[in-house]
């Protein structure tokens, strides 16, 4: 039997661990694995390793800026720079975009303005507001948001009509009782607001404005305190819950300690914060502007213990890119905060993960893609198993280069990791069986990309839409 697409002769990460084997590809799903696989096309992979896709399940694009935010990053820079990164799939937030993704009618605006935009596959974040407890988060679940995202940080500009906002202790405890009703899993971004807020304020009244000072205005106890709440609000409620970007050892110790204790409750962190430090971030300037902030060097030393254990469930981007003249300034606080990373998630952290500290292949794997798969039920995808979308990273190993901005497919080509020495390469990057990025062809052009929209939690399934 001649299958359409057979990968040949890669190291093939498998669920059980990596094997040099064959991967065959039939209507964009994964068929056949074995030795003896012939193929109408094929794809020699000979020293390249064969990873799942990436699923990044923290990505901010800007498809609609309202007026506002017009200039930001949108569907087809930010799908391209995920082909090329090796990122297959991923979770979008529910902000940054004006109007936020709060209802019906709002994800129903985000993807029209994604229809012929998408280069890779895209499921949604609901958001949870104060402003939508009245009908919003079922609207969002019906129309098949796959988790919903909530702040307890301060977020959004109360200037803008139908921006995102972060929650009251009230909103919190109801959009997690109605939450819990979907089944779906809440991510939050968790540090304490009025403490963050006015320990900023008092910072800059005394003329303070590094990346030093800023950090220091955020200290650990105010990621700690906010996810004690909200895993004491899960309780309370029956919210299965997610913390988002944990950049603190101690934070992550506490969801060891509810999970424990029977809590529906998992974190990550990013990329970033296993890479950079407090010490060097003067030295880059504010677009390594973060929040929750990069830390020092023991705590990313900790982090990585927590990833190599297993108690970090998974990685991701964060990528929050923004215009270049927010990032333009000599104070960190009033520097747009969000790093844009999506093109780098899979080179670096196989470099950082694999080459560098000795990560099994199999534990890579589940780092970038089966685990947030499985966390927001994009069936699918994350593996590379019969039956799955035939979504694949070629990783070339032990291939260093140094990453220039004419690299980036970013809209705004700014980035933390420009002029760094990456280690790996990614050689190619498959979308259900379609080559969407080559080193030698670049990004293609068409937009084989589609929506995965979740069905009720009971049905355990995903589909994919136009």
């Amino acid at each position: 039997m001649s299958h359409e697409l057979v990968i040949k002769n890669g190291l093939v990460i498998l669920e059980d661990g990596e094997v040099h084997t064959n991967v065959a590809v039939d209507n964009g799903k994964i068929t056949a694995i074995g030795k003896d696989l012939d193929g109408d096309k094929e794809i020699d992979a000979e020293g390249l390793v064969v990873s799942p896709g990436m699923v990044d399940a923290h990505v901010h694009i800007t498809p609609m800026g309202g007026g506002y935010r017009d200039e930001w990053e949108g569907y087809v820079t930010g799908t391209a720079a995920c082909a090329k990164g090796g990122v297959t799939s991923f979770m979008e937030m529910p902000l940054n975009q004006v109007p936020a993704t709060v209802d019906g009618k709002t994800i129903d605006q985000k993807y029209a303005a994604g229809k012929d935009q998408l280069k890779v596959d895209v499921a949604s974040f609901g958001g949870l507001v104060p402003y939508n407890l009245d009908g919003g988060i079922q609207e969002l679940d019906d129309k098949g948001v796959s988790g919903y995202k909530c702040f307890l940080a301060t977020c959004g500009d109360r200037a803008i009509d139908g921006d995102f906002q972060n929650v009251d202790d009230y909103s919190l405890y109801e959009g997690m009782r109605q939450i819990a009703k979907t089944g779906k899993v809440l991510a939050i971004h968790a540090e304490n607001a009025a403490i963050t807020d006015r320990l900023g304020e008092i910072a800059k009244a005394e003329g303070k404005k590094t990346l030093a000072d800023y950090v220091d205005t955020r200290p650990v106890f105010t990621e700690v305190e906010a996810i004690r709440k909200a895993i004491f609000m899960a309780k309370q409620t029956g919210c299965r819950i997610h913390i988002c970007h944990v950049a603190c050892k101690e934070g992550v110790d506490e969801v060891i300690k509810a999970r424990a204790e029977g809590v529906d409750v998992t974190c990550e962190t990013c990329v970033h914060y296993l890479y950079f430090t407090k010490d060097e971030l003067d030295a880059i300037g504010p677009v390594v502007k973060c929040s929750p902030p990069i830390r020092e060097q023991a705590q990313k030393d900790a982090l990585w213990e927590r990833v190599q254990s297993g108690a970090i469930s998974f990685v991701t981007s964060d990528h929050s890119p923004c215009t270049p003249d927010l990032k333009d300034t000599d104070n960190a606080f009033d520097a747009w905060g969000g790093i844009p990373g999506v093109q780098n998630d899979v080179d670096v952290m196989f470099d950082e993960a694999v080459q560098k500290r000795g990560m099994s292949l199999k534990d890579f794997a589940k780092e970038i893609a089966s685990n947030p798969a499985d966390r927001y039920h994009l069936d699918q995808k994350g593996r590379i198993s019969i039956g799955k979308d035939a979504d694949f990273v070629l990783i070339k190993p032990n291939a260093s280069y140094t990453l220039e901005a004419g690299d980036l497919e970013y809209r705004n080509k700014i980035s933390p990791y420009i002029g760094r020495t990456i280690g790996a390469q990614i050689a190619q990057t498959i979308l259900r069986g379609e080559t969407i990025y080559s080193q030698e062809n670049g990004v293609i052009e068409s937009f084989p990309g589609q929506f995965i929209k979740s069905v009720h939690e009971d049905s355990k399934e995903s589909v994919h839409e136009n």
